[in-house]
């Protein structure tokens, strides 16, 4: 129900397409094309109008909250209703511009939406790897200073009076849950911890905060985790996420679904959250008080706005039958603590549902009340914003050298290789004298960005980039298309493998084929990918390189055990400088780290439905569970699969602790499970949590031969899985960069009430006596918790 906001979406695929041109910056074009002179950016409260310097709500120094009462209690009810949709009307004899909530900045500010518009002075911004890429890097502080540079662009685009609004609805943070799903490429995965650090780091650097600590009340631009809550599922088989009941236990809603927004709110301090389309449990997330207002303001102190997904109020009355009335689905989305629609329905019948009764103006006064402390936070009633902080962030900070350097240290920190038999990567510079690159993939450079990408400022293909270091490097396509349906150049594919020394193939998916409201029907390559990849590989001199473009898991089994496929790459939706990282991994420039955030399924997964929200497996149904966490299958690969072009090892330092002792003259609300004591984290208090605290060091070795970043993943486990404990659970991550033969210590600090933590049947989180176990790579170390 989202549409694209401008047409520059077609000029930056025509940017991308010529295959040997090292593209330069559009930046640096529009310079040389001289075209605009930067606008003032819209705000209220202009110190030259003698109308409104003297009005309350434009007082700095009062508190926001004196502030934004005062604005309320001067607007009319004719005047409030307006500010309720994602374009708010102005309000003209009190100084309030127009403001349009609705921008996107998901990998980079992008131009959907209603808020940016690439049409004058910056007619770019820097495209990071789309984010399931970018989880692959295990790295948070990478993902910060993405947050970071992302957030200083948008500001940008505003201080040169190029954007109508500082609201970025992203990061979304929903749980990859099912391979299959369109949108799981903008995802940070499925792993919750992985999720919430995402969460928490790329809001951070958003919006201006530090990467730690106390979070400033003022806002760099805003951030908004979506799509709150057991969002998953687009478009399968004729479900579609309007109207889909997800039914969700207490259980998998505790340790699956919400810990991403919890840590969002809590400890990344977003300042929105946006309701999904579907129900959960039968009620329509922008409806449903107990998500809203009870858990995500109420318990979590959510400080900030909610937002509904577009059109998604006007589907409670509509396709969901929720509401018997306009009228009454907007009544049930304000009351529930939903402030803002994308869309106009609020705006439409907002006022009607007053007169009738059913909404009162106390209630849309609430609304505006984080609508407006927003905006004043933003520093938008603060005069003109170009003398205010965030002022001085310029244009030239819009695809700077050093923004264009992140998003290539991104891409290559993140590209995972899958397998390199008999260590065939990396290919030598020296000795490689001819190159075929195969593939529909290798030349669209469009292709790279993933969806909700803006205009890049710069690219190049990966056949580009892989020319660069192969001045004989010949291509075919071998497929009109991504999909594949016919392969018409398939003998032409053939016989150039034939002639030259290696190949490298570029395969994989599109946005063709996965996207929002496009969810894939199985896990295979599509039409006669396979097939191509097969012949190509049986004709080459030698094993063949593959590298595939994708944001979902592809069953790629045959290429994982066939001896003439010599390397496999995941490059995900790499961004702008995506086709230069892939050419200096191939090459030995890079040496690959990135570990893969899902688990890859293989095709016999797809007879799961995609509605079956359970994470547990089933054993007596024969449900085989989801995710590395529950799934009983056998997996293509491993969530956290990623071989290097180093070896690295690593130990739990001989003092890390082996106890932990509960204070037996602390009251307890102790039960069992199956014989074992349980306690109860809520009973056991912060203060006690806190006494239970503790660290484990892991030496991590880099044998060589080559220096590396180098995630390492801390996991815990249980005796057993009984009762939906996890098979194992990731706690704690740390991305290193270790030169060859160098040995660091990592110490992962843990909270047992958390990181050792489980949760029960009916959501209740408790914590198990007996044997716990740390798990690095494949060495274990055991807790044990007694009293």
């Amino acid at each position: 129900m989202r549409t694209h906001a401008t047409s520059f979406h077609h000029a930056f695929i025509i940017f991308f397409l010529h295959p040997r041109l090292r593209y330069l910056s559009l930046l640096l074009l529009v310079q040389a094309l001289a075209i605009s002179v930067a606008q003032t950016p819209p705000f209220s409260c202009d110190p030259s109008n003698p109308s409104t310097r003297t009005l309350t709500f434009c007082d700095e120094a009062l508190p926001i909250d004196k502030r934004v009462d005062d604005l309320i209690m001067r607007m009319s009810l004719e005047e409030k209703v307006p500010q309720l949709g994602d374009v708010a009307a102005a309000i003209p004899r009190l100084g309030v511009p127009s403001y349009k909530w609705w921008s996107e900045a998901l990998h980079g500010v992008s131009s959907w939406g209603r808020g940016i518009h690439f049409n004058a002075t910056v007619r770019a911004a820097t495209n990071f790897p789309q984010v399931i890429l970018t989880a692959a890097s295990f790295n948070p502080q990478l993902w910060y200073k993405i947050g970071q540079a992302i957030g200083n662009e948008a500001r940008a685009i505003y201080n040169v009076g190029q954007a109508e609004g500082l609201t970025f609805w992203s990061p979304n943070v929903n749980i990859f849950r099912d391979p299959r799903w369109g949108r799981g490429q903008e995802t940070p995965g499925e792993d919750p911890t992985t999720a919430s650090k995402y969460a928490v780091a790329f809001v951070r650097g958003l919006q201006g905060d530090a990467f730690r600590g106390d979070k400033s009340p003022r806002l760099k631009a805003s951030a908004c985790c979506k799509h709150y809550t057991a969002y998953d599922m687009d478009n399968w088989k004729g479900n579609e996420r309007y109207t889909f009941d997800a039914r969700v236990t207490a259980q998998d809603m505790e340790d699956t679904y919400q810990p991403p927004f919890r840590s969002c709110v809590k400890e990344g301090g977003a300042s929105c959250v946006m309701c999904s389309y579907n129900k959960v449990n039968g009620v329509p997330t922008c409806a449903d008080y107990n998500l809203l207002t009870k858990t995500a303001r109420g318990s979590w102190g959510f400080d900030g706005y909610i937002a509904s997904d577009c059109d998604s109020v006007a589907l409670i009355y509509g396709a969901h039958g929720y509401a018997k009335s306009p009228e009454e689905a907007v009544a049930d989305v304000l009351k529930a603590g939903m402030d803002m629609n994308c869309g106009d329905y609020v705006q439409k019948y907002a006022a009607s549902a007053v007169q009738k009764q059913l909404l009162s103006e106390a209630d849309i006064d609430r609304a505006l009340r984080n609508l407006f402390s927003l905006r004043m936070r933003l520093g938008l009633f603060n005069g003109d914003p170009q003398s205010q902080p965030s002022g001085s962030i310029s244009a030239s900070q819009v695809c700077s050298k050093e923004h264009r350097d992140l998003a290539l240290e991104a891409a290559r920190d993140s590209i995972v290789l899958l397998k390199n038999r008999a260590n065939l990567l990396p290919l030598s510079k020296s000795k490689v004298r001819s190159l075929g690159v195969i593939g529909p993939n290798a030349n669209i450079g469009y292709k790279l960005l993933g969806n909700y990408g803006g205009p890049p400022c710069e690219g190049i293909t990966p056949l580009g980039a892989l020319q660069s270091y192969v001045s004989d490097t010949r291509y075919v396509a071998g497929c009109a298309t991504t999909a594949c349906s016919t392969s018409s150049s398939k003998n032409e594919a053939v016989q150039l493998a034939r002639s030259v020394d290696y190949v490298v193939m570029i395969m994989g998916l599109d946005q063709d084929l996965e996207r929002e409201g496009l969810d894939r029907v199985d896990l295979l390559l599509p039409g006669m990918q396979q097939a191509l990849i097969r012949s190509v590989a049986r004709a080459a001199r030698r094993p063949i390189v593959l590298v595939l473009l994708c944001g979902g898991p592809v069953d790629i089994t045959f290429a994982k055990v066939d001896k003439r496929i010599g390397g496999i790459l995941w490059a995900g939706y790499p961004g702008e400088a995506g086709g230069l990282a892939i050419s200096h991994i191939i090459f030995g420039d890079h040496n690959p780290g990135g570990r893969l955030p899902v688990t890859w399924y293989p095709q016999d997964f797809t007879r799961v439905p995609m509605t079956d929200m359970r994470m547990r497996a089933d054993p007596a149904s024969g449900y085989p569970g989801r995710t590395y966490r529950f799934y009983t299958g056998k997996p293509v690969y491993r969530f956290g699969f990623g071989l290097s072009y180093s070896n690295y090892s690593y130990h739990f330092h001989a003092k890390s602790r082996t106890s932990i002792y509960l204070n037996n003259s602390i009251s307890l609300r102790t039960s069992t499970t199956s014989g074992i004591p349980i306690h109860d984290i809520k009973s056991l208090g912060s203060s006690t949590c806190r006494s239970l605290e503790f660290s484990a060091t892991v030496s991590v070795t880099n044998h060589g031969p080559m220096a590396g970043k180098h995630p390492v993943l801390l996991y815990s486990r249980w005796p057993s899985v009984e009762h939906g404990r996890p098979a194992r659970q990731l706690i704690g991550f740390k991305s290193l960069h270790l030169e060859g033969g160098e040995q660091r210590n990592v110490v992962f600090p843990l909270r047992p009430c958390k990181h050792l933590s489980r949760a029960k049947s009916d959501g209740t989180k408790v914590l198990d006596k007996g044997s716990h176990f740390l798990i690095v790579g494949e060495q274990e170390h055991e807790v044990s918790i007694s009293y």
